[in-house]
């Protein structure tokens, strides 16, 4: 439904250190940057755009489907080792689906990051 979605953010730097480990495990990568942006997304095709500055951050809520439950857990943790704070650790979500299962952290900019697998 959505081609790509953009954030603004207070530390370009930051926020790009923290998006690209916390979501090289679903295949993401750093496909383009300049002195004001950053876009991530599956190779070639960034989908997830980074503004440093200029506005006010907002808290967006932004979730990423995963592969796997394994890829779930492997963005939790390396997005804490990025500087994410954890909201919500791996786990099935039971209040959302009976296999509803993801990870929680909120990035540099204060948004609620998310990663969920259906499986």
């Amino acid at each position: 439904m959505y081609d790509h979605l953009g954030l603004h953010v207070k530390d370009l730097d930051a926020s790009v250190r923290f998006y690209e480990a916390a979501l090289k495990p679903l295949g993401h990568v750093l496909s383009s940057r300049g002195d004001t942006h950053a876009g991530l997304g599956p190779r070639g095709a960034p989908a997830l755009w980074l503004y440093a500055g200029g506005r006010k951050t907002s808290h967006a809520h932004v979730a990423f489907r995963a592969a796997s439950r394994a890829v779930v857990e492997r963005f939790h943790r390396d997005g804490l080792k990025a500087g994410g704070v954890d909201h919500g650790k791996p786990g099935v979500r039971t209040d959302y689906a009976p296999n509803y299962y993801a990870a929680f952290l909120i990035d540099p900019d204060g948004n609620n990051v998310e990663a969920v697998c259906m499986e």
